[in-house]
């Protein structure tokens, strides 16, 4: 699969995501999927690298195995372009969202499965440091049985994360949350990153993996001229 394939994959992966959300079984399939392609196109990269500097690995291609090949061959521009893209791998994912990502992918790349998801009622427009309401709701097959059942949960958990939030905005001078201002959403923890709403963190990745791609394949030409 070549990187603009895998690319549309998460964005096809995220338009499923908003669908199905909140239902964990569907957003941890789907977000599963979104991981998958982001290792694709991470490979991609490599794939590229390994390509255009005439490098020759020939087995399962990593960003390891490519350092390794050019120091062997004292390749200077293939080293540079490994060292640059070492150092903007870390600087796309200093920000919060795009780290939590990069954590998941790491995850599921030693587990092979996602983190825990469940679901939560948040506010329609978000606010630092806002709290968030986990409802626990009956599921078969990992599934939500029905929406009604979670409606009814909906409304039983709805007035204790209103008085929580708003008294929360009230000692900021933020605005009031009302009843028709909240939304559910699936939300999922790794590490320090707690309570993480997986369809706006994949929203969020999606320019910084385009821009990742774009700045690498830049950088490959600017190294082999």
């Amino acid at each position: 699969m070549n990187i603009e394939e895998a690319i549309v994959k998460c964005e096809i992966a995220l338009k499923q995501i908003k669908q199905y959300d909140p239902d964990p079984y569907y957003v941890n399939y789907f977000f599963n999927q979104f991981i998958v392609s982001i290792t694709q196109i991470i490979e991609g990269i490599f794939e590229e690298a390994n390509r255009d500097f005439g490098l020759f690995v020939l087995e399962q291609i990593s960003e390891k195995k490519l350092y390794e090949k050019a120091k062997m061959k004292n390749d200077v521009n293939a080293i540079k372009f490994l060292d640059w893209y070492s150092e903007k791998y870390i600087e796309e994912h200093k920000n919060p969202y795009p780290d939590f990502i990069n954590k998941i992918r790491h995850f599921k790349n030693k587990f092979n499965k996602l983190p825990e998801i469940k679901i939560m009622i948040r506010a329609l427009d978000r606010y630092k440091d806002d709290v968030n309401q986990e409802i626990k709701v009956n599921l078969s097959n990992e599934k939500i049985r029905s929406k009604d059942e979670l409606q009814i949960e909906i409304n039983r958990q709805l007035p204790i994360f209103l008085e929580v939030i708003n008294h929360k905005r009230h000692e900021k001078n933020e605005p009031k949350v009302k009843e028709n201002q909240t939304i559910t959403s699936a939300f999922t923890s790794i590490e320090n990153y707690q309570d993480i709403e997986i369809a706006y963190a994949t929203e969020i990745y999606i320019p910084v993996i385009k821009r990742l791609v774009e700045e690498s394949r830049k950088k490959i030409k600017e190294l082999i001229r």
